[in-house]
């Protein structure tokens, strides 16, 4: 068996720059509730999964790895499956309603999902998604 199909995946870490800045938007807007918080790192509980936010210099200086940063936005996308269409509606007028700004209003796309997106503080592209009927599609 392969190391993917053996060890689930249990934590999403995503280098930011001010994890005091995350940890509002995180518990604030988001609702993840706080774990743990140490210099320049921060890690919440969700529904199924630990998220972390760790400065990218705090890690560089500790660890070794480098903390040259991408340009422009989106180093990651986090999804969320939700169960229904109904559900997406729902999550998007509670997180619009918290001041979470999206990038439009859920929609129907291609590959048989109804989504939306928004971005969080470090410019982290969030897609809360639900399947369409029929699942998903191989080919769009």
């Amino acid at each position: 068996m392969s190391f993917a199909q053996r060890y689930a995946i249990t934590d999403v870490c995503i280098l930011v720059k001010d994890a005091s800045r995350s940890v509002d938007f995180y518990v604030d807007k988001l609702g993840f509730e706080l774990n743990r918080r140490a210099e320049g790192f921060a890690e919440f509980n969700g529904a199924g999964l630990t998220l972390a936010c760790w400065e990218i210099d705090h890690i560089s200086s500790h660890a070794g790895i480098s903390n040259a940063k991408a340009d422009g936005p989106h180093k990651v996308c986090v999804a969320v499956r939700l169960p229904t269409d109904k559900e997406i509606d729902e999550a998007f007028a509670d997180l619009s309603a918290k001041g979470v700004a999206m990038y439009g209003p859920p929609a129907d796309f291609v590959w048989n999902a109804r989504a939306f997106y928004f971005t969080g503080p470090d410019d982290e592209l969030w897609e809360i998604y639900a399947w369409k009927d029929g699942g998903s599609v191989g080919n769009f």
